[in-house]
This record gives structure tokens, C-alpha cells and sequence, in this order.
């Protein structure tokens, strides 16, 4: 569950930097009142975090399990 989450928000941070990249507009920033609103940076930390709680995706076993 805590795996999904973060990589859904990593997914919505990488769009969100897609947008920044291609068009030069902060999607995340215009949404919540730019990027300085407390709303935004509580919103950039969240996903951050899944960003860095995704790191650990890649030693997990990926062997898949029989049921």
C-alpha cells in the first residue's frame, strides 16, 4: 500500500516536472497559489518523500511470489 502511494506521487512529481520542462509552468504551484504557498511546499515535501521512500523499491526482492 505505502509502495503504491509513494510511486503515485512520484508519478504526479515527475508530470509535474514535465510541465516545468516543456512549458515553463508550474502545475503543482499554479494549482495551490505558487510555489511559495505553505499548501505547495507541503505538497512538494509529500512528494519528496515518496520520491526518497521509492529508493527502497529498488533492493526490494522481485521475485515473483507464488500464492
Amino acid at each position: 500500500m505505502i509502495d503504491n502511494t509513494a510511486l503515485t506521487l512520484v508519478i504526479i512529481g515527475a508530470l509535474n516536472w514535465l510541465c516545468i520542462g516543456l512549458f515553463g509552468f508550474d502545475l503543482v504551484g499554479t494549482i495551490f497559489g505558487g510555489q511559495g504557498a505553505i499548501i505547495s511546499r507541503i505538497i512538494y515535501t509529500v512528494v519528496g518523500i515518496a520520491g526518497i521512500w521509492s529508493i527502497t523499491l529498488l533492493f526490494k526482492d522481485k521475485t515473483p511470489t507464488k500464492n
